[in-house]
């Protein structure tokens, strides 16, 4: 392995916004004051200076907010600008008979090369049915047929569907974000982990470890809270499928980049050097597609 493979740190998962041009109206909430400002990949940038297992930050995934094709259109361009940024997680209507027409506009646009998979926040959906809607399958088909993957975001009691669609759409990439949010501030993780070790029994199904830390307490949570999700995580996914994400600027309402960067550092301490690799920049590198990082403008310099 060449010293520049050694050297990526890839975060899988992060988010921009700028509200001047585009409302978060998520960010209404009171609890999410502290991130109601608008975050760009300068701000990132000054955030995320601390290494993990001597590797600074060289590649992320930018993942959408709103249910809005501009936005998508918005995350596309700024990537096809922006160095650190390697790949987009957009956001289309699934449920859309033109969703065929509108993924294969994005990816004509400006930055539309960037495109590597899509999200729609499920968490918000009552139907507990939502993601095997005939309407929703068929565009998810239509996603696995233009080679793009699928960001899962759903909360623990929301497992079923991840794992109906795991079954139902085996050529479709899937990969579950925040972990399906385990409930580690209540330390209710039994029905958690089943559900977990059901869907991770599909075997093309990948798993971010990230956004944990706004799972648990955001002002008491130490690393002796995050171990337990770690432990079944790696013993469920294998270190082959799971990715390093921050949940970047969220995470800010329980410590920050740094502090998560130094959690999960701690927490790879009993994993080998190639384990390390492949949770750190590997994994998240072939399922989003990302470019060597020496074929890009050094993002740090």
């Amino acid at each position: 392995m060449s010293d520049t493979a050694r050297a990526e740190l890839v975060d899988a998962h992060h988010h921009v916004w700028d509200l001047d041009r585009r409302p978060q109206p998520w960010l209404d909430e009171p609890a999410h004051a502290p991130i109601r400002r608008t975050f760009g990949p300068g701000d990132l940038r000054s955030d995320a200076t601390r290494a993990i297992d001597g590797r600074r930050l060289s590649s992320t995934v930018v993942v959408q907010c709103v249910a809005s094709v501009p936005e998508t259109e918005e995350l596309l361009a700024l990537a096809a600008s922006e160095p650190l940024i390697g790949a987009v997680v957009g956001w289309a209507d699934l449920t859309s008979p033109a969703i065929g027409d509108v993924l294969d506009a994005l990816r004509a646009g400006p930055g539309g090369g960037y495109l590597r998979a899509l999200r729609h926040v499920v968490q918000g959906e009552i139907d507990p049915q939502w993601l095997q809607l005939p309407a929703v399958e068929r565009g998810l088909r239509a996603v696995s047929e233009r080679g793009l993957g699928y960001d899962v975001l759903i909360r623990s009691h929301q497992f079923a569907q991840a794992i109906r669609l795991a079954g139902r759409l085996p050529d479709l990439p899937l990969v579950l974000d925040h972990a399906g949010k385990p409930p580690i501030a209540k330390h209710e993780l039994t029905d958690w982990e089943q559900q977990m070790r059901l869907l991770s029994g599909h075997p093309d199904v990948r798993c971010k470890v990230s956004g944990l830390v706004t799972e648990a307490d955001h002002d008491t949570w130490t690393t002796s809270d995050i171990r337990p999700v770690w432990e079944i995580l790696l013993t469920s996914f294998g270190p082959d499928r799971l990715m390093f994400g921050s949940d970047w600027p969220v995470c800010v309402l329980g410590g920050g980049w740094n502090r998560w960067a130094e959690t999960v550092e701690e927490l790879l301490d009993d994993c080998s050097d190639s384990e390390r690799q492949a949770i750190l920049a590997d994994n998240a590198s072939r399922f989003y597609g990302l470019p060597p990082t020496q074929e890009r403008t050094d993002p740090c310099s």
